[in-house]
């Protein structure tokens, strides 16, 4: 699974840029602001879901472009996927496959990536929805339909919420059909993350210590078990709080440092990290070895905190494994990246390859 062609049309600071990738390892270097973690937020936006920055599509078009922008790649395979915005409607995403229009769920059948970012540190700390959607986008490698099953209970919740919070009173029959999709799609949804939870629980524990710590995950939160039920009951403290109080949209992803046997929000900075990374790697191995196909992996200034042994074990680990996309101010922090490797330098939106 890898990205040999890709286009950027009026994408942030890129007015015109094409990139020619190996399928291994892919370095982009160059000063802050110069455009290298926009590149990742490119590829990112090759999978369903907002991308890694989930910014909003209008923020993504080139100042002083056309209004909308595109991110169009070739596969290693020889599919071709795109996405974009058109001018006339700056924040209506189009989503293309081989020439067709699809939605944007649709491009989970054709990669899978995953990101590692700075802002992502504070995970551990942050409110659960955060947890949840780094669960997902782990659950969606390993079960692409789970893109599906999250947009449709997403919708039938926002209009069961919207129904409720009306002054007229809702149709009851409406109410109970839309619960009832609910339910359907929250148990593929509660399934699906338990299943990814369990398996890469298993992987975690399994693996001898090492530079990268070891986590231990468990899904915590309600599950859809008689959800339907439990929705048509809890009506009147829905719509006096304004949201829905029960589902699989208020689970939480916990996680414990195993060889210190304490929780992740409770370690220190460095080995929250650390945890992160291990998590991110593990997962990666494990939808490899499911699936028989690496996902592209995203590493943003990841190298530039680990220390030499640490960054030279990530080296190691990751050969072999798939795309790897990494980016990094000093191009000195990836002299041990082994090969096939495609360097890039970055400087104010332009990208020059460095054989």
């Amino acid at each position: 699974m890898a990205v040999t062609r890709l286009v950027l049309t009026d994408f942030r600071n890129h007015a015109d840029t094409l990139l020619t990738p190996e399928p291994g390892f892919v370095v982009l270097a160059g000063d802050n602001g110069a455009g290298k973690t926009n590149v990742l937020e490119a590829v990112s936006l090759l999978a369903p879901g907002r991308g890694l920055r989930r910014a909003p599509l209008g923020d993504m078009a080139r100042q002083g472009g056309s209004g909308g922008f595109s991110v169009a790649a070739t596969l290693l395979e020889g599919s071709e996927i795109g996405t974009g915005t058109l001018a006339t409607a700056p924040e209506r995403r189009v989503v293309r496959v081989n020439g067709a229009p699809a939605a944007a769920t649709a491009l989970a059948e054709w990669l899978t990536v995953l990101w590692l970012t700075p802002a992502m540190d504070r995970l551990f700390v942050e409110p659960a929805g955060e947890r949840r959607r780094f669960l997902d986008r782990l659950t969606l490698a390993l079960s692409p339909g789970h893109a599906h099953h999250s947009a449709r209970y997403e919708a039938a919740m926002r209009e069961r919420n919207r129904l409720l919070a009306a002054e007229e009173p809702a149709d009851p029959d409406w109410l109970t059909a839309l619960e009832a999709r609910m339910a359907e799609h929250g148990a593929a949804i509660d399934q699906a993350r338990r299943t990814t939870v369990a398996a890469l629980a298993e992987s975690l524990a399994d693996q001898p210590a090492g530079p990268f710590a070891r986590a231990g995950l468990t899904l915590e939160g309600e599950g859809a078990d008689d959800l339907a039920a439990r929705l048509r009951a809890g009506r009147a403290r829905d719509a006096a709080a304004g949201r829905t109080l029960a589902g699989p949209h208020r689970q939480d992803l916990a996680v414990l440092h195993l060889d210190k046997d304490q929780p992740a929000h409770l370690c220190s900075t460095g080995e929250q990290k650390a945890l992160l990374l291990g998590i991110v790697l593990a997962h990666a191995e494990l939808v490899a070895a499911r699936t028989g196909r690496a996902p592209i992996l995203l590493l943003d200034e990841v190298a530039a905190h680990l220390d030499p042994s640490r960054r030279a074990a990530l080296f190691e680990r990751l050969a072999g494994r798939g795309q790897v996309w990494m980016t990094g101010t000093e191009p000195e922090l990836f002299a041990s990246v082994p090969a096939p490797l495609t360097r890039y330098r970055v400087a104010g939106g332009a990208i020059v390859a460095e054989r």
